[in-house]
């Protein structure tokens, strides 16, 4: 690694590594999914905010019709994306939902191909079969936190997830030239609108810890974890990019493992493996399955909304 690049991947590292301890943060909160995607919207997106302010650039920024209906249907489907991943820990597990969630690349593509009339190769047909047939060992093999058999509905949540998600960066793909800290700025401020009246249903911890452990989220595992990510990305290969987003499912699986005494079965380590790399690795002449646009200012940065 030359050394303009250390910096940077010091800091995509530390954002990905941050991604795996958030489904810790979310369990430890002891509060329902509506409630932590509600606090990590609003503490999160007050953040951002004023970072983009004391940079100016609202300033800069005149948004058109088009752009502003894009914002608010990518903020819809990022925040229910939060609601149904933070809602499947409960129910199969940390790693188990992690590692299912990271189909979420290869469904992407199908929606470009859907949508954009986008190619779609054989290579990636053959690495989409493989990640969904390591979904399917997974279903059948896991065992949650709780040592009994992983519950479909978590699986079926975290796929869920990962469907919009993919969503939310298809949408994000068509505003690649806003700076992404407004759009996750707006997007996050959406959200908080959305969830707000879950809380009479779900409503936030009254105890501290509880309020704390979501106001970590909120800061450090969202505004934070943020800045890094677009202070970074833009300056790595996309094959580093690649690489180092694997520490995301590891460092979930590792936590899971060490604070939660899960224990992986080998054909749940089998097929976890299966699906990371097929949706992981680099694609055919080293594109990987990261997906990139520029913002105004000519550096590069992801087509797709934050983790």
């Amino acid at each position: 690694m030359t050394n303009p690049e250390s910096r940077p991947a010091l800091q995509w590292s530390a954002a990905m590594a941050l991604s795996g301890t958030i489904g810790a943060v979310v369990l430890e909160s002891g509060a329902a999914a509506p409630a932590v995607a509600f606090a990590r919207c609003l503490v999160g997106g007050v953040l951002l905010v004023v970072w983009s302010l004391s940079r100016g650039w609202f300033r800069a920024w005149r948004p058109t019709r088009r752009d502003l209906l894009l914002a608010v249907a990518g903020g819809l489907l990022l925040v229910g994306n939060w609601v149904l991943l933070f809602a499947s820990y409960a129910l199969s597990s940390i790693s188990v939902s992690t590692v299912v969630y990271h189909t979420q690349p290869l469904i992407l593509v199908g929606l470009a191909a859907v949508f954009l009339g986008e190619k779609v190769g054989r290579s990636h047909l053959t690495r989409a079969g493989i990640a969904f047939a390591g979904v399917v060992v997974i279903s059948l093999s896991a065992h949650g936190d709780d040592g009994q058999p992983v519950r479909f509905a978590g699986i079926a949540l975290a796929l869920g997830a990962a469907l919009l998600y993919a969503g939310a960066s298809f949408i994000a793909k068509q505003l690649k030239h806003i700076r992404p800290h407004l759009l996750a700025a707006v997007q996050l401020a959406v959200g908080a609108v959305v969830l707000a009246p879950a809380l009479a249903f779900t409503p936030l911890p009254k105890s501290v810890p509880g309020l704390l452990w979501l106001v970590l989220l909120g800061t450090v595992h969202t505004a934070v974890m943020y800045v890094l990510m677009y202070a970074s990305i833009g300056k790595l290969p996309t094959t580093t990019v690649a690489l180092l987003s694997y520490l995301y499912p590891v460092v979930a699986v590792v936590v899971d493992m060490l604070a939660y005494g899960h224990r992986l079965t080998w054909p749940e380590g089998v097929g976890m493996l299966a699906v990371l790399a097929a949706a992981l690795a680099p694609q055919r002449g080293g594109r990987a399955s990261v997906s990139r646009g520029s913002d105004p200012c000519g550096t590069r940065t992801p087509a797709r909304p934050p983790r």
